[in-house]
Formats: C-alpha cells, structure tokens, sequence
C-alpha cells in the first residue's frame, strides 16, 4: 500500500512540476522562449557565392594585449575579451568592368563558449599600397579586424579587388559599385559558411571603415538599402570615418590645398583647362600625379578612373560612377571626421550630411574628431574609440 501512495505522490508531484514549468510557474518568471528558428540555408551562384574557407591561426587574447601595448598611442585602449580564430574566406564579386571575379577576405570568429551567437561587423580597411597589409595577407596579433573580433564580433573584413586572391587586378579605387559589391557578396558568402559550419550569429549586422573604408562603407550601405538586400533587415548601425564620400568635393578641396601651396602648379591641373586640352594630356597630368601619390614600393594596380573623370571635368560620370553621398538613408549613418583632414578634406562629410538632410533623412550625424590637429592619421585612433562605442550602444552578445 504504502509503496503504492509514494508512487502515486511522486507521479503527482512530476505531473505539477510539469504544469508550471509549462505554465512559467514555479516562481513567477516568464516562460522560457523557444530557441529562435534557424534561416535556411542558400548556396548562392555568382557574385556572393562562397567558394573556399582555410583556418590561418588562432591568436590569444595574450597576444593582442601586447600587440596594442606595442603600438602605445597609436591604437585605441582595448582590453580583448577573447582568443580569435582566423580564416581566409574566397567568394565572388564583380570588378571594375561588372565582370565576376575571385575575392578574399579575413573572417574573425571571437572563441566563445559552445552556442553563444555574437553580432556581425563587416570592416572596411582604408587604402592600401601593398597587397601584404590587406587583411587575409594579415593575420597577425595587430590586425584591426582580430582586434575588434577580440571584444565579441564576427568581423567581416574584405581585401577588396586587387588584392589578395585578386591581386593584379585592378583596384576599383572609388568606384561605388565594385566597392558595395566586395562588401555585400562578402557578407552573403561569410552567412553561407557559417550556417554550413554552425558559426552562430545574432542577425545583427554593422558597416564600419575609415578613409576608403568609410567610402566603401557608405558604398554598401547604400547598396543594402537601393537592391532591397535581405541583409539589410539585420542593418543595426553603420559609423563611416573620414570617407570621400562624394569624390568631386573631395578632389575640389584637394585641388584648392594645391593651389594655395603653388598656385602655378593648381592651376594647370585645374580641370576647367584640362578638359579642353584633350585625352592626351590628361593622361600625362594623370599619371604624374600618380607618381607623387604612390609609394615606390606600392605593389596595386589602381583603376584610375575616378582620376580621369575629374580631370576631364565629367561632372556627370564622377555622380554615377563614384559619389555616395546624395542619398536618403533610413537607417542614419553616424559620420565622423576631423577638421584640419587635408588628405580627405572635412567638406566631403559636411557636404554629404547636408545632401542626406535635403533628401529627408532624419538622425544622420557628424562628430569631430578632438584631435589637434584633428588631421588624418592623427583621428585614426580617435575613430576607432568613437566607432566601437557608437557600436556598443546597439550591440547584443558581445
């Protein structure tokens, strides 16, 4: 009888604890949610198709530590949070002529506990002059891509055309949509390799980069947002440094430091004269401005196409080829630059928050780097700790 009650009491007791628990009793929280469903799984074919994916190291929160003292001022005040393992991710985009081609890029993944997802961060470096310092040339402890993976990312860091796998290619310097579409056929090759590798993600996405990378970041987001890209439903921030996002401002404002300086010198390239002159002698201002710019050990080969367009005073062609700042976008971009900048001028992201303004958009800010001077190298490090915080205002799973 009396093992019979206990059972019985027992058989109660397990069918009660089953009750509250699918009630959410037993103490009055909520009911635990259901584990979120996963998206399925799309092998894309064409521009954004993953093709291979290698492991190059994993380095330690040891290392990075030291990697930042190393640099002192010249990097942000970072504590990493975790060890990262790196890979070497291939896919195809387009190039300068819309034709496909295979690209590389650096994947982060932050070593984190079995099943804990983190927030996804597509970094745009800025110009390179050496196809060793692109980012999956570069899996080293000071890797700004590793780093910031480090804090609980999984970054997203493209070499772009002409460098890397592509090197020898050439570099679609400025050129909007081959700039958008490394970034964006990146971000939907790297979804593939992590669904296929269960690599967990929050379905949160953010655009960061400065100089060039703040340009090619402008340059997705706005593509994200133009294509209707699935992606962009994931879009939670972008905070673009120091970009020329609209390339005639930037070259007019480049074009009167020159003037000032030797006024002889503005004006024969001034392209108000130059575009009567002919093709010929374009090309030869052209490519003797390309001399002074490159380094002598520069190993890319850049498009110069946006160069031509200004230099031919095609206004016209530099709006549909290049520009990136006359735009509404829904989701505000948080811009920022330094004043005294003399190698991406300042007016390029004031001219480009008061086009956004003039279209509608609501929210889209401008900070100053504090920096004195507030110059282009010297708001590198300054970017950085704005744009992590901006990012950390948002950022779910770190």
């Amino acid at each position: 009888m009396f093992p019979s009650l206990i059972a019985a009491r027992r058989m109660a007791l397990a069918a009660l604890v089953v009750l509250l628990v699918a009630c959410g009793g037993g103490g009055g929280g909520s009911p635990t949610p259901p584990p979120e469903p996963e998206e399925p799984i799309v092998e894309t074919v064409g521009p954004g198709q993953f093709k291979s994916a290698t492991q190059l190291r994993v380095v330690s929160t040891g290392e990075m530590t030291q990697a930042i003292a190393a640099a002192g001022t010249r990097a942000p005040v970072i504590t990493p949070r975790y060890a990262v393992t790196a890979h070497r991710l291939t896919y195809l985009t387009r190039d300068g002529q819309g034709r496909e081609i295979l690209a590389s890029a650096l994947i982060g993944v932050p070593v984190k506990p079995a099943g804990q997802r983190s927030p996804v961060l597509a970094y745009q470096h800025g110009t390179l002059f050496r196809d060793n310092e692109a980012p999956s040339n570069h899996a080293v402890a000071s890797e700004p891509a590793l780093i910031m993976a480090s804090l609980g990312y999984i970054v997203v860091a493209a070499d772009y055309v002409g460098y890397g796998v592509s090197k020898g290619a050439p570099h679609p310097y400025l050129l909007s949509a081959p700039s958008a579409s490394a970034v964006l056929d990146l971000i939907t090759a790297a979804k593939y390799w992590r669904q296929t590798h269960r690599v967990l993600d929050n379905k949160q996405l953010f655009l960061a980069g400065y100089s060039e990378g703040g340009y090619v970041t402008m340059a997705a987001h706005r593509a994200l947002q133009s294509q209707a890209s699935p992606h962009l439903a994931n879009l939670a921030g972008v905070v673009p440094g120091a970009g020329p996002y609209s390339v005639k401002v930037t070259l007019d404002a480049l074009l009167d430091l020159v003037s000032d300086e030797n006024p002889l010198l503005g004006a024969l390239i001034r392209p108000g004269l130059l575009k009567n002159l002919g093709a010929s002698a374009r090309r030869q201002v052209r490519d003797e401005l390309l001399k002074h710019l490159l380094p002598d050990d520069a190993d890319v080969n850049f498009d110069v196409t946006f160069l031509d367009n200004f230099l031919a005073d095609d206004t016209a062609e530099i709006e549909r080829v290049s520009n990136v700042h006359d735009w509404k976008p829904a989701l505000a971009p948080k811009l920022y630059h330094g004043r005294d900048d003399r190698t991406v001028p300042y007016p390029a992201s004031t001219r480009t928050v008061a086009a956004m303004q003039a279209q509608g958009a609501v929210g889209v800010t401008l900070t100053d780097c504090p920096a004195i001077p507030a110059g282009h190298l010297e708001c590198v490090v300054p970017y950085w700790s704005f744009m992590l915080n901006q990012l950390a205002l948002s950022a779910r799973d770190l």
